[in-house]
């Protein structure tokens, strides 16, 4: 079916406190396998590729953006492409001609003074080129191999006074909020605040975004929709499902050489955890098996 927006999914499921899960995507293999989990699942996904995908991909936006929105134009469910943790502007206006509806400027790393700044200019034209654009306040951590921030450091948790005059000053049509996930964890022990969830979510006007949604477990994933979370964002999980998968089917037969056999194995396995979570996140949702490809 027709591309969707990521605004249309985003501001339906902040209407009815439910949230869409966002998968990133590096390779191929990522974008059969969140397709085919949401078709699993009947239920709507956002396809994001980050600005690190990007690097990996020599610098190169549109070849993993076309073969995304073929798949996408192509699935039996709503999907939409987001552009993620992008924090050059070069690469944010290549956003619209690449069929992103949608981008997440990440300038969280800078004080707050320029982080509102570069957010306001982006947003501006964003909006001015028909993009939704969402942002971050607070840290997150975990990013590029760095370690997320303790608890209790200045600036690890978004203040839900600060995020109010953010949002207000930057035009942003949502907040990705420091609550007490990171990315790239590998381990689901991550403890959110949900008070402070609670707390935000009562103070801004906007959907609110989970970032390193991998190492929550699927307890506080549901808590966190249910406190007010639209968006959640998952990325290291399918990583993980799927070098566990090649892993473990090359141990088994290293004799192996035809690529076709362990990435198989490997896209299905993040099929499954895809429509895994989905079912976790989605009222009613589904927690079914692995959609078999025709």
């Amino acid at each position: 079916m027709p591309l969707v927006t990521t605004g249309e999914l985003i501001t339906r499921a902040a209407a009815t406190r439910s949230a869409v899960a966002a998968f990133n995507i590096i390779t191929l293999e990522h974008v059969e396998a969140v397709v085919a989990g949401a078709e699993t699942t009947g239920t709507p996904v956002v396809l994001q590729v980050s600005e690190n995908a990007v690097r990996f991909r020599y610098g190169r936006l549109l070849p993993l953006a076309r073969a995304a929105a073929a798949a996408a134009e192509r699935a039996a469910v709503p999907v939409a492409l987001h552009l993620d943790h992008v924090q050059s502007d070069d690469l944010l206006r290549q956003a619209p001609d690449a069929g992103f509806s949608s981008v997440m400027y990440d300038a969280a790393r800078l004080p707050y003074a320029e982080n509102l700044a570069a957010t306001r200019a982006a947003a501006g034209w964003a909006h001015a080129h028909g993009l939704w654009i969402e942002a971050e306040l607070g840290q997150i951590g975990g990013k590029d191999g760095r370690p997320p921030l303790d608890a209790h450091a200045p600036g690890a948790r978004t203040d839900p006074a600060q995020a109010r005059d953010f949002v207000a000053a930057t035009g942003v049509d949502a907040l990705a909020v420091a609550i007490g996930s990171a990315h790239a964890m590998t381990t689901r022990t991550a403890t959110l605040d949900h008070g402070l969830l609670r707390r935000l979510a009562a103070a801004l006007p906007v959907p609110l975004v989970l970032h390193g949604s991998s190492g929550v477990p699927d307890e506080g994933l549901v808590a966190a929709v249910a406190g007010g979370i639209s968006k959640v964002n998952v990325g290291t999980a399918l990583n993980a499902a799927m070098t566990g998968a090649v892993r473990e089917f090359l141990e088994a037969h290293p004799e192996a050489v035809d690529t076709r056999t362990y990435l198989g194995v490997g896209r299905e396995a993040m099929a499954r955890e895809v429509a895994r979570l989905i079912g976790v996140l989605t009222p009613g949702g589904t927690r079914a098996p692995a959609p078999t490809p025709a």
